[in-house]
């Protein structure tokens, strides 16, 4: 008897909480369920995917349950009878003791010490304010900390999203629709040698893609008058009507010996292919010269130019060595911006045909396509750059406000700064463009340019796809030109050309290489971008911004 009621007396009840083991177990678990479980299943979400919010739904449930497991662990409290020996036991690490282990209820000890029955004493005792307080702290630190593990494991790994998704939900900036007073009237104020061609060309040079009214023609005349002498043109640039205009434009002027005009073989419906015959090839060269009301170009491109077969398909070489000898053509060149420009770049100058060579140049680029440009130049073969403001998302990138309206002229300079270019092509639309874009002929980089530069990167690098790069061409299982897409909706988008952007992306509609059924492709492309763009999203967002309604 004296035996029992010594471990009756020793028997206490004690007050306990889940420990941190426990609760930071929880937490990690529910933060590494969000990044690996609830992050990717929401991929489509974002994407736009018909049907993936609710595919989504069960594991986001379980995300919630594992995030009220966590705010249970740090609010519960629960008691246990312990000996005096303390709390043991195989569970013991996932419990810690709060405040003073009181008797067994029920046994309280006598005087003499003797165990006595307890009165209604035992019952828990009211809360008061402290410890209410001390419940509501509990609570709140708790669901933090829940929060943030799950949403923070789920979005982490999602990041690459946070610009595209705030490109779409933002406005617009507003710029101003006057231009600087310091651009005003600004002129062509130098000229260099287009390499083996001898001419003397402005070193900001007119792109005719988007000129295809009338309003376009004024832009031309006044760029003439302000010293452009370099024009470059193509069948398929307003489905002919680039041509028709500029042609226009030239004649009014009365300057077409002092212009260098540059065409493309190609017509409205598109670039010749390699198996073009050379009647085909100079049929089209004839529809050239009608349109601009010419005797003769002075060059004339293989136009986006992605193979080597095609630059060098015989039947082409031979129309153009045809219409030399008639006097309808001067000089042959290529233009390429496309993944494959290293290998065709250096494939025309092995085969030292080629006068010119117009490529993609821009800040930012690999080291490779300078190379090659400084290997054409030590043979003489000129250089025009073109897509120099990579992508053109200055005026709706927020965050760029301030610089949008110098940008231009930032990456104009950078451009002019390699000796290798003899001149760059950007397209003018508007009355403007001749004062801002001619703003920055003749002169070389300044301070903040490169800052400048940089920080356009650092906003674009989510959403630019380099037209260069091609590693995710081979993801797509069913072939799709995925940089062809994207470039045709940066027309839209950014150039604010969606007449030329639809038209060119109508052509891949009817030969089945458009982007309708990326919503409900499985997205292998996915990861296969090194800049990380969420790449069917952009696909989707392209057929939708894209497709004739």
């Amino acid at each position: 008897m004296e035996d029992s009621d010594k471990r009756d007396g020793s028997q206490m009840r004690q007050t306990f909480r889940a420990s941190w083991t426990l609760r930071l177990t929880l937490l990690g678990a529910t933060a590494l369920f969000g990044a690996l479980v609830v992050g990717p299943s929401l991929n489509p979400v974002f994407e736009g995917v018909n049907g993936a919010g609710a595919a989504a739904l069960p594991k986001i449930g379980v995300l919630i349950a594992l995030a009220l497991l966590v705010i249970v662990a740090g609010v519960l409290r629960v008691q246990r009878t312990v000996d005096a020996l303390g709390d043991r036991g195989l569970t013991a690490w996932l419990r810690t003791p709060v405040g003073t282990a009181a008797p067994k209820p029920g046994t309280v000890k006598s005087p003499s010490g003797a165990a006595a029955t307890s009165s209604p004493a035992g019952r828990a005792p009211q809360p008061d304010r402290r410890s209410f307080l001390q419940t509501a702290g509990a609570v709140g630190a708790s669901t933090v900390a829940a929060t943030a593990a799950g949403v923070g494991g789920t979005i982490a790994p999602q990041s690459q999203w946070i610009p595209v998704l705030g490109e779409i939900g933002a406005p617009v900036p507003t710029l101003s629709e006057t231009a600087r007073p310091e651009w005003k009237g600004a002129r062509v104020k130098n000229y260099r040698r287009l390499g083996r061609t001898d001419a003397m060309v402005s070193d900001i040079s007119l792109g005719s893609g988007r000129i295809r009214d009338q309003d376009g023609k004024r832009v031309a005349i006044e760029a003439i008058r302000r010293g452009v002498n370099y024009f470059d043109t193509a069948p398929d640039y307003s489905h002919e009507s680039s041509e028709r205009i500029l042609g226009e434009a030239i004649q009014e002027t009365g300057n077409r010996e002092d212009m260098f005009l540059a065409t493309k073989f190609c017509t409205a419906d598109g670039h010749l292919p390699a198996n073009a015959s050379v009647a085909e090839i100079m049929t089209a060269v004839e529809g050239s010269l009608q349109r601009l009301q010419t005797d003769y170009v002075d060059l004339i491109h293989i136009h986006a130019c992605d193979n080597v077969d095609r630059l060098m398909a015989p039947t082409t070489h031979e129309a153009f060595d045809r219409l030399r000898e008639q006097g309808k053509a001067r000089f042959l060149g290529f233009s390429s911006h496309t993944p494959s420009l290293p290998e065709v770049a250096r494939a025309a100058i092995a085969s030292d045909r080629f006068d010119v060579m117009m490529l993609a140049y821009h800040w930012g680029l690999w080291p490779e396509i300078g190379e090659v440009m400084d290997q054409a130049h030590d043979r003489d073969i000129g250089i025009v750059a073109m897509k120099t403001l990579k992508g053109a998302k200055a005026t709706n990138l927020a965050g760029f406000e301030n610089e949008s309206k110098s940008f231009p002229q930032s990456a104009f300079r950078w451009v002019l700064d390699n000796p290798s270019v003899s001149c760059l092509v950007v397209s003018f639309s508007e009355d403007q463009h001749c004062d801002e874009y001619l703003y920055a002929s003749g002169q070389s980089t300044r301070p903040g340019d490169i800052a400048r530069l940089e920080k356009y990167d650092r906003l674009v690098s989510a959403d630019y796809c380099r037209p260069h790069c091609g590693d995710c061409l081979g993801s797509c299982p069913e072939g799709r030109p995925i940089d062809t897409i994207l470039r045709y909706d940066m027309y839209l988008a950014d150039y604010g050309d969606a007449v030329r952007g639809r038209e060119k992306y109508a052509r891949l509609v009817a030969a089945g290489l458009d982007a309708s059924s990326c919503a409900s492709c499985p997205a292998p492309c996915l990861g296969s971008c090194p800049h990380e763009l969420p790449i069917r999203a952009k696909m989707v967002r392209a057929h939708e911004r894209l497709i004739e309604v």
